[in-house]
């Protein structure tokens, strides 16, 4: 039996985008892995309900306390998944042998910088799953995880009926506004869907979610704000297809095997982050402006666009956006 903790302290999609590192681990012929997860407390229910990971460990912001705890467990290795300062801190103290993924910075500095592109043509899962080739895991083509308690397995009361027989779900937000499409553009795309369209997100999105559905009428119904994050992904997991901004939710429903149409500003897939969905990459649609000199500008994102134009997601059509959609329905 060998005792390996995987660290990856957030956010939800990068924590999703980590789950093939911990099956492999698991289902690796005569490898009998004790896999143990170190994450940020808001995050620990999620992995709680992955059968593949036998305990999870929480950060509250206390270093010192979850070094003592995890002393305790007496690792054989260390895999990490963050490789930032507090995971290098973490692996120091505990001293045990570790590995860290590649997280591409020189290279994504030099093209957001220097127009230099260096960035090979990996997807993260693969670093990720490099990062432990030292105990012979392959990569199995299964995609990723995202497992719902069963309790969170009924629709939310809050939604309407009359979307229960079909939607599209909108992912209208992003962490940054230049991963995030112009609000009228947003709309303009739901006036093309001819079908029911739920818009999700977090609270930070429900102001524009609610302008949305006030301009559109009951075609469309806001979610934004109102659900937990098991019952945005179950909305996620329930939709026909999904349109989305390069958010957490995207890479949920990559490990639901939904048809998703992405829409890309700033960042660009070749970061590595695009939907992941081996097992059916013909169910992924990838939008953006190709060619602009000015993209990408950078390797997460802006309050807003650095040159002022906006170009990157101002030249989407929403037409081609909505035919995205309609396609797989």
């Amino acid at each position: 039996m060998v005792k390996i903790l995987i660290i990856r302290f957030s956010s939800i999609g990068d924590i999703v985008l980590t789950t093939p590192v911990v099956r492999v681990l698991k289902n690796t012929p005569g490898l009998k892995a004790e896999v143990h997860y170190a994450t940020k407390k808001a995050f620990a229910s999620f992995l709680g309900n992955n059968p593949y990971i036998d305990f999870v460990h929480t950060y509250d912001g206390n270093l010192a306390d979850l070094v003592k705890r995890l002393w305790a467990e007496k690792f054989d290795y260390i895999i990490d998944l963050h490789n930032n300062l507090r995971s290098t801190l973490l692996k120091i103290a505990l001293r045990q042998p570790s590995r860290s993924f590649h997280k591409l910075n020189i290279e994504k500095w030099l093209l957001t910088k220097c127009r230099i592109n260096r960035l090979p043509a990996t997807h993260i899962v693969d670093r990720y799953l490099a990062a432990a080739s030292k105990f012979g895991v392959q990569n199995d083509q299964k995609g990723l995880d995202f497992f719902l308690p069963a309790k969170a397995t009924e629709w939310p009361e809050i939604v309407p009926s009359n979307f229960k027989s079909g939607f599209i779900g909108f992912v209208i937000g992003g962490m940054h506004a230049t991963k995030r499409m112009p609000l009228y553009k947003i709309i303009d795309i739901c006036q093309y869907l001819d079908k029911p369209v739920v818009l999700l997100g977090g609270a930070d999105d429900a102001e524009n979610g609610g302008k949305i559905a006030e301009t559109l009428g009951s075609k469309v119904f806001n979610a934004c704000g109102k659900l937990t994050l098991n019952e945005s992904a179950l909305m996620v997991k329930k939709a026909t297809v999904i349109i989305t901004h390069d958010t957490g939710l995207m890479h949920i429903a990559a490990a639901f095997g939904k048809p998703i149409v992405s829409i890309w500003g700033n960042t660009i897939p070749e970061f590595g982050m695009y939907p992941y969905m081996p097992q059916c990459p013909e169910r992924s649609h990838v939008i953006e402006i190709k060619g602009l000199p000015c993209r990408p500008c950078h390797k997460i994102g802006y309050k807003k666009c650095p040159k002022g134009h906006f170009d990157c997601m101002e030249k989407i059509l929403p037409a081609l956006v909505a035919q995205a959609a309609l396609k797989y329905i």
